[in-house]
């Protein structure tokens, strides 16, 4: 029984032997291969060209209105309302209510109510409640609430469309269902 031991595992080492003979083979005929391939291939490299002379410019306009400043919007629109069919004329002519300074999408209807046959929209922003009626200003575009229901405000809004024109867009506030 040992010698059969002995004799298998000389037989697996014979067959382990010839394998990497035949591995030693196949390299050598790689080696080879890849020789004639580096001889044969010949890389085309292009030189790097050298780098262009740099000539600083002076910055001229240092001292120029930025085109994104609000000096720069606030002279368009008043130039844009003293013509006299301006939708703007009477919106920069009047002093600014408090919900004017939020966007529109930032305004929630929480509730309405009704004083002395008034309807009043019960608005929550930031945390806060305002009670607003029929001619008060909300919004960043001059909206003016024209009308209140229990379940909408509606606002005219005034804005500018694509070619540069004021225009009015009518725009609403729905009530928002408290989520259980």
């Amino acid at each position: 029984m040992i010698g059969n031991l002995y004799r298998s595992r000389h037989a697996v080492a014979v067959v382990a032997l010839l394998l990497l003979v035949a591995c030693g083979a196949e390299q050598q005929e790689l080696a080879q291969w890849m020789e004639q391939q580096r001889k044969e291939v010949k890389p085309s490299v292009q030189p790097i060209l050298p780098p262009k002379k740099f000539n600083p410019q002076p910055y001229l306009v240092a001292d120029a209105v930025e085109p994104f400043s609000s000096q720069k919007l606030t002279v368009a629109i008043k130039q844009e309302a003293r013509q006299p069919n301006s939708l703007l004329t009477p919106e920069i002519n009047r002093r600014p209510e408090p919900l004017e300074s939020y966007p529109l999408d930032s305004v929630s209807m929480v509730g309405s109510v009704t004083k002395q046959n008034k309807p009043f929209a019960l608005l929550k922003v930031d945390k806060l409640l305002y009670q607003v009626k029929l001619g008060d200003y909300l919004g960043q575009n001059y909206g003016k609430i024209i009308k209140i229901t229990e379940t909408d405000v509606s606002l005219r809004e005034i804005v500018q469309d694509a070619s540069g024109e004021w225009t009015e867009r009518i725009s609403s506030i729905q009530l928002q269902e408290k989520a259980r």
